[in-house]
């Protein structure tokens, strides 16, 4: 059982980790600072201090964070039932959807710092691989596919890689309506590719 002081330091926490990713989405990493972050989650720079010493540690502890968050939202999609194309249509919508969004759009501000930095690079590396390896787990269980043939394997990796180029095209424009266009064209196909001898 936990104390009411340790119920407020997890909901501080939290509350830094979600604005952090707000910030980072909504304002980019030259904006986001300490200074900044503790400002928008009403929270003193003392106490953000308190969690995270340096705002390195708190960027990593929020990619963390998303990371989690995202995992989630693919846990959370819901097994569409049925078979065949609609059944898959289904689920690539849903992983196109849950890699996307502000999380995604918090991550990309990271990965851009982190190409041109070897330090935040050799964090995020490891959380990002770890991260990677559970969506082809839970893409692989909506599917209901094995992926121990090394032609599925690349049919799940190309749906991710997919919807992760999806999400970098709705950065900038709103593009819904060709990201289904291209969901519909790519889950026909997909699902074919799945049916077909080369696959079994």
């Amino acid at each position: 059982m936990t104390s009411p002081r340790q119920d407020r330091s997890r909901a501080t926490r939290r509350r830094l980790l979600e604005t952090t990713v707000r910030c980072l989405a909504g304002h980019g990493w030259e904006v986001s600072t300490v200074a900044f972050i503790a400002a928008e989650a009403g929270i003193s720079r003392g106490a953000v201090q308190h969690h995270f010493p340096t705002r390195e540690a708190l960027i990593l502890a929020a990619l963390e964070h998303m990371f989690e968050e995202r995992a989630a939202l693919l846990d959370a999609l819901p097994d569409p039932g049925g078979a065949g194309p609609d059944r898959v249509h289904a689920v690539v919508r849903g992983l196109v959807d849950a890699i996307g969004g502000e999380l995604f759009r918090a991550a990309l501000q990271v990965w851009t710092v982190a190409a041109a930095d070897p330090e935040l690079r050799a964090a995020v590396v490891p959380l990002e691989r770890h991260f990677a390896r559970g969506v082809h787990r839970r893409a692989v269980r909506l599917l209901r596919v094995d992926d121990a043939d090394p032609a599925v394997r690349g049919l799940i990796q190309a749906t991710l890689d997919l919807a992760r180029g999806l999400a970098l095209a709705d950065v900038l424009t709103d593009d819904s309506r060709r990201r289904a266009r291209v969901v519909r064209v790519w889950s026909d196909q997909l699902a074919a590719a799945l049916a077909g001898p080369a696959t079994r």
